[in-house]
């Protein structure tokens, strides 16, 4: 019941791939729903309109859309850029970066997802009393202490329940890119049982390993609100 063929081995170094590519992605999408947020509740309104146009592009086009985009015109824009710069420098500067299907996963994945968590941190913001914030201020406070020590604290108890939800709905997105040929585990998954004729017997691992990554994260994310709800009474 338990013999995959020998394609066992594989399957779980593509699970490692898929937390990994899962792993990335988060951080960038992190990292640019900050910067979107902080940009949409800026008063400069090339910065608000920018991260405007930026969550309204990209949560209005399918995610495979964007990954096939991604993965056949981002080698395209990379190296014309790249061209621009050798011919600037006359050839003093030659430099080729590969956009391999990793990459190109982790960029989609992270972008998509950076505009749901613009959102998110935008709502969590707001929800941060702004009597907190011109306490701080008044304190004698530079704008990154009361950031660091004020808003982005409270900000986090807001926005923990939104973060594990556009988590868990990233961990799953991360199947398409089998699409354009990563080896991730649903890829080899896909493979072994068109080899056998047995799909059954590769995917039904593959849910359940999606569901364990699942599970263990609903524990850490529990873990996160209970750390940032310190001193909070609730209910």
């Amino acid at each position: 019941m338990f013999d995959f063929g020998g394609y066992g081995p594989s399957i779980m170094g593509g699970a490692v791939v898929t937390i990994e590519l899962a792993l990335l992605s988060v951080l960038l999408a992190f990292t640019l729903g900050l910067i979107g947020a902080m940009a949409k509740l800026s008063k400069n309104p090339v910065a608000k309109a920018t991260a405007t146009l930026y969550t309204t592009i990209i949560r209005g086009v399918p995610d495979l859309v964007w990954m096939l985009l991604l993965f056949f015109g981002g080698q395209i824009m990379v190296n014309a850029f790249f061209d621009w710069i050798y011919d600037l420098t006359d050839g003093s500067i030659d430099i080729f970066l590969p956009f391999n299907e990793f990459t190109s996963g982790v960029l989609t994945i992270g972008f998509i997802f950076g505009a749901y968590m613009t959102e998110t941190f935008r709502g969590a913001f707001l929800a941060v009393d702004s009597g907190q914030i011109e306490a701080g201020k008044a304190y004698g406070m530079s704008g990154w202490q009361v950031f660091k020590r004020i808003s982005f604290p409270q900000m986090m108890r807001h926005a923990i329940p939104g973060i594990a939800n556009n988590w868990q709905v990233l961990l799953k997105t991360t199947a398409l890119v089998s699409i354009i040929g990563l080896s991730d585990m649903v890829r080899l998954a896909t493979e072994a049982a068109k080899t056998t004729g047995q799909p059954f017997k590769f995917f039904i691992p593959v849910a359940i390993v999606f569901l364990i990554i699942a599970a263990l994260s609903d524990v850490l994310f529990k873990r996160l609100d209970v750390k940032f709800s310190a001193g909070v009474i609730k209910g």
